[in-house]
C-alpha cells in the first residue's frame, strides 16, 4: 500500500437528504485483467483510491499473479508482462485485503459492471462472500450529467481530457483509478444543479435514463422546500390560485418534499403537479396515525386532482333494508341505520344482496298486489308457480317480520344462522359433485363474510364514546390516540422519561368533542374508522381506556374469517383500504 496522495477536488457541501454525499466513503477501483470474461479470465493488477468528503484517505495498489501467461494483446494494451507478475502474490492472498479496503464504502469504477463482475466472480471462486456494496459507474453518471454536445464520448480518456485531470489514464490500475477519482469529483460538482444531494439520489441518477431525470422546472421549484420542517406530518402542494394540488404524509416532511424536486421522482403526473405548484403548506403531527387521518380529511375536503384516491374517497356502496311495510334489501350510496358495507363497487354490493337472499326470504312480491284483501289468484305469476317471493296479498307485515329480523341479526352479528345454512349448501353441492356451482356459491359467501366482518368491526368501534390506545414509538416513548365515535379526537406523544398517564389524561381533557350521528358508523367516514381500527387492534398497541368496554359480536362474521381465508375467493371487492 502506498502513501495517501492529496486530492485536488475541494470538499463538497450538500444539505442533508438521505445519506449526505459529504458523509459517503467512495472506493474508486480499477482492475487490469487477462481478458474480458470474469469466469475464465483473471485479475493481473488492482488499483484503488479511498476518498471521503472530497479528500483522499488511502490508496491500494498491487500486481497479481494470475497463474497463467499474459496474452500478447493485453501486454500491448497495459504493458504488464508475464515477467512482471511472476513474483506477485496470487489472488487468494490479495482478495481479503481488497475486500477489507472496500468495507463500508461505495464501489466506484469507470464501466463498473466490468470491475464489480470480476471481484464477484473472484469471491465465488475462492470462497468469499461478496459484500454487495453500492456500485456507482462514472461512465453512466457522466452520461446522466453531461450533454452529448459537451461530451460526445464518456470514455475515461475523453473525460480526462474534457476536465483536464492531473493524471492521464494509461491502462494501469492505479493511474486509471486516480484519474477516475478526479472525474468523479468533477461530476459531483455538477450533480447539485440536478437536485442530487444524497447517495441514494446519486445512485438513482446514474441508473436512470434521460426521460427520468429531473426537469429544469423541478430543479427551480426546490425553493418551495426551504421552510418545510423536519418533522412528521402532512404536506399540501398548492397551485397558482392557492388550490390544493396534492396531499401526502411523511415521517420527515422536509426530506419527503425535497424528494419531489430530484431524480428520484419519476411519476409523470407528479412532475406535472410540481410544475404547477407555487407553495407547500405543512401540518406537523404528533405521529404517523394522526398524519394519516389528517391526510384522509384533507383529501376529502379539497379533492386534489393529483391524488388518485381523491377520485373514490367516501364513494362506497351500502346494503340496507328499505323502509316499507315489506322491506327489501337496497343498494345505496348513503348508509342508513341497519346498513352494512361499504363496498367498492355497486356490483359487489348487489352480489352480497343476492347471497343474503339465498339464505333469508326477504324478497316481497314486486307485482304491487294490495297488502290486504287480495287472494292468490290475484297474481298470475304466483298461480303459475313462476314467483317464489312471499305474496304480499297473503302475508301481513307481522308474518313477514321474522325474515326482516333475521337479516338485522345477521348484520348486527347476533346470529350467524344464515351463514351456516349457506355453508351447508356449499358443502352439499360439493358432495353432489356440482363443483362449479359450489365454487361460485363459496366465493359469494366468502365475499359476504368479509363484508359483514368489516362492517361489524367498524360499527363496533364507531359506537364507542371513547377509546384510548398507546403504542411504543421505538425510542422509549409512547404514541397516544384518543378515539371518539370512530373519529380521532386527539393525538400526542409521551416522550422517553415522561410518565405517560398524565399525558394521556391531558389529551382526554383537551380532545375534540364528537357528536354521533345516525347510521352504522355514527357519521364517521369508513376510511378513518378502518384506519383507527387497524392501529388500535395491532399487536403493538395497548388499550388504555374504553367506555363501555370494546367487544365485538361473538356470533358475528369475524368467527368465519378462517373459513373465508380457506375459501380463497377469486374476486371479493369489499375493502376500501
Amino acid at each position: 500500500m502506498t502513501a495517501p496522495r492529496p486530492a485536488r477536488s475541494p470538499q463538497l457541501s450538500f444539505d442533508e437528504l438521505g445519506t449526505p454525499l459529504r458523509e459517503v466513503t467512495f472506493v474508486v477501483l480499477d482492475l487490469e485483467t487477462t481478458g474480458g470474461a470474469p469466469t475464465t479470465d483473471s485479475i493481473t493488477e488492482v488499483g484503488a483510491v479511498k476518498v471521503r468528503g472530497g479528500e483522499q484517505v488511502a490508496e491500494l495498489a498491487t500486481l497479481v499473479d494470475p497463474g497463467t501467461g499474459v496474452p500478447p494483446h493485453i501486454v500491448a494494451l497495459t504493458g504488464i508482462t508475464t515477467a512482471m507478475i511472476a513474483d506477485a502474490p496470487r489472488l487468494p492472498a490479495v482478495l481479503p485485503t481488497v475486500l477489507e479496503f472496500l468495507r463500508g464504502s461505495v464501489l466506484v469504477a469507470h464501466n463498473a459492471p466490468f470491475d464489480a463482475g470480476f471481484l464477484r466472480a473472484a469471491c465465488e471462486r475462492h470462497g468469499h462472500v461478496w459484500p454487495r456494496p453500492p456500485v456507482l459507474c462514472t461512465a453512466r453518471l457522466a452520461r446522466a450529467v453531461l450533454s452529448r454536445d459537451e461530451a460526445p464520448s464518456v470514455r475515461l480518456g475523453a473525460l480526462a481530457q474534457l476536465f483536464g485531470t492531473a493524471t492521464t489514464p494509461n491502462h494501469r490500475a492505479l493511474s486509471d483509478a486516480r484519474t477516475t477519482v478526479e472525474v468523479l469529483h468533477r461530476l459531483l460538482e455538477r450533480v447539485g444543479n440536478l437536485g442530487v444531494q444524497s447517495l441514494e439520489e446519486l445512485l438513482a441518477l446514474a441508473r436512470e435514463s434521460a426521460p427520468h431525470r429531473p426537469t429544469q422546472g423541478q430543479r427551480q421549484k426546490r425553493r418551495l422546500a426551504e421552510h418545510v420542517p423536519s418533522a412528521p406530518g402532512v404536506y399540501l402542494f398548492r397551485g397558482p390560485r392557492d388550490e390544493v394540488l396534492y396531499v401526502g404524509t411523511s415521517g420527515d416532511l422536509r426530506r419527503r418534499v425535497r424528494s419531489y424536486f430530484t431524480a428520484g421522482e419519476r411519476r409523470r403526473r407528479v412532475r406535472d403537479m410540481v410544475a404547477l405548484a407555487e407553495r407547500v403548506d405543512t401540518v406537523v403531527c404528533a405521529h404517523a396515525l394522526e398524519a394519516s387521518v389528517r391526510e384522509l380529511r384533507l383529501i376529502a375536503a379539497h379533492q386534489p386532482r393529483y391524488n388518485r384516491r381523491s377520485r373514490n374517497l367516501h364513494r362506497g356502496w351500502w346494503v340496507t333494508p328499505t323502509t316499507e311495510a315489506f322491506p327489501r334489501l337496497s343498494v345505496v350510496a348513503t348508509p342508513r341505520e341497519g346498513a352494512f358495507g361499504p363496498f367498492r363497487s355497486k356490483q359487489a354490493a348487489v352480489s352480497a344482496v343476492e347471497t343474503v337472499l339465498d339464505a333469508v326470504p326477504l324478497r316481497p312480491c314486486t307485482q304491487r298486489i294490495p297488502a290486504h284483501g287480495a287472494s292468490a289468484s290475484a297474481c298470475a305469476l304466483h298461480e303459475m308457480g313462476r314467483c317464489a317471493a312471499p305474496c304480499a296479498g297473503l302475508q301481513t307485515p307481522a308474518e313477514y317480520a321474522p325474515a326482516v329480523e333475521a337479516v338485522a341479526r345477521l348484520v348486527a352479528g347476533s346470529d350467524d344462522g344464515p351463514l351456516r345454512r349457506l355453508a351447508a349448501e356449499v358443502e352439499a353441492l360439493g358432495e353432489q359433485q356440482r363443483y362449479e356451482v359450489a365454487a361460485q356459491r363459496r366465493d359469494r359467501l366468502a365475499g359476504l363474510v368479509l363484508a359483514l366482518g368489516r362492517a361489524q368491526r367498524l360499527a363496533t368501534l364507531a359506537a364507542l364514546p371513547e377509546v384510548v390506545g398507546a403504542r411504543t414509538d421505538g425510542r422509549g416513548g409512547w404514541e397516544v390516540a384518543v378515539v371518539r365515535y370512530g373519529r380521532l379526537a386527539a393525538a400526542g406523544v409521551a416522550r422517553r422519561g415522561v410518565a405517560p398517564m398524565p399525558v394521556i389524561d391531558a389529551l382526554r381533557l383537551g380532545a375534540q368533542t364528537v357528536l354521533p350521528e345516525r347510521g352504522p358508523l355514527r357519521g364517521a367516514p369508513a376510511e378513518e374508522v378502518g384506519l383507527l381500527h387497524r392501529w388500535l387492534s395491532n399487536d403493538g398497541t395497548r388499550l388504555v381506556y374504553s367506555d363501555p368496554p370494546w367487544a365485538e359480536p361473538a356470533s358475528g362474521a369475524g368467527s368465519w374469517a378462517s373459513w373465508a381465508a380457506r375459501a380463497r375467493p377469486v374476486e371479493v371487492e369489499v375493502e376500501l383500504d
